[in-house]
């Protein structure tokens, strides 16, 4: 019996033919839309090949497109390892047996879920700036990664929180049994199992901080955003370029999300020590839960 039919009962025939048809009617929808898009895009000039052949030209890649890309990675590169080590910090402080070690963790995380990470960009770069702490140059990337930092770190303490508390509570009591304290138990046997379960939440995640590097453009970051502004202000064609600039997002990010199937499909591998016959067959065994 799979997962589906455990959850949900079986599609009926009736159901199944309605169900084709909502996807027939969705693809034609999305269809026309693309074409009306297209036809806009079309009467507007912005589908000659002058638009489009900068994209051929070396000095647009080496000028504009690399270093763009390169600002961006950095950045994001950056505040994915600080965001995995904020959130393991407040995530296990979250699950501290201390009171107040547990409470200030979870005002600190709660208050900064709350605040909008483009308002943190904006508050630390005039801070930054103001205060000389650091180079004029030099405040934007650090705006960027703390925003980023605080923010994605204050989601990723949910996630091991939820985690570990999604674990079966029989883990913790074997550690205990074996001598480990709470917190030794919690270190070193729940939230490994933890991270493996959220592997996939997590780098969706690492996502999330990807395309939020991009909004480093208001404080003026040069990354990929700023930089295909700029070449299309130049050119003449900001929309290709903003066309350009959202492929290579979406190239990017549908690596990140390949990289975490491929990763979770490995670890539950590991863990079950077999190799499972397929993804959905991994997901389905119920020794890896």
């Amino acid at each position: 019996m799979s997962a589906q039919q455990v959850l949900f009962d079986a599609p009926g025939p009736r159901a199944r033919r309605n169900i084709m048809i909502g996807n027939i009617i969705g693809v034609l929808i999305a269809l026309g839309i693309l074409a009306w898009v297209i036809q806009a895009l079309a009467e507007k000039g912005q589908l000659e090949a002058s638009m489009w052949t900068p994209f051929l030209e070396a000095r647009t890649w080496e000028f504009f497109i690399l270093p763009g890309l390169a600002n961006t990675l950095k950045a994001a590169a950056v505040a994915i390892v600080t965001s995995v080590v904020f959130g393991l910090i407040f995530g296990i402080g979250r699950l501290s047996h201390v009171t107040p070690i547990r409470w200030a963790a979870g005002v600190v995380v709660e208050f900064l879920r709350a605040v909008p990470v483009l308002l943190m960009m904006i508050f630390f770069w005039l801070a930054l700036g103001s205060s000389g702490a650091v180079p004029p140059q030099d405040a934007p990337f650090i705006a960027v990664v703390t925003a980023l930092t605080l923010y994605n770190g204050s989601v990723i303490a949910e996630l091991v929180r939820s985690g570990v508390q999604g674990l079966p509570k029989g883990q913790r009591e074997a550690g205990m049994a074996i001598g480990l304290t709470a917190g030794q138990s919690l270190r070193s046997v729940e939230v490994p199992q933890a991270l493996i379960a959220m592997l996939p939440a997590l780098i969706s995640q690492f996502v999330v901080i990807l395309k939020d590097s991009a909004l480093g453009f208001i404080i003026t970051y040069p990354e990929l955003l700023q930089f295909m502004r700029r070449l299309g202000v130049g050119e003449g064609n900001i929309i290709p370029s903003l066309m350009v600039a959202a492929a290579i997002f979406i190239v990017i990010n549908f690596g990140l999300s390949s990289l975490a199937t491929r990763l979770s499909v490995l670890l539950s591998f590991r863990t079950n020590g077999r190799r499972p016959a397929t993804e959905e067959a991994v997901a389905l065994d119920p020794a890896s839960t």
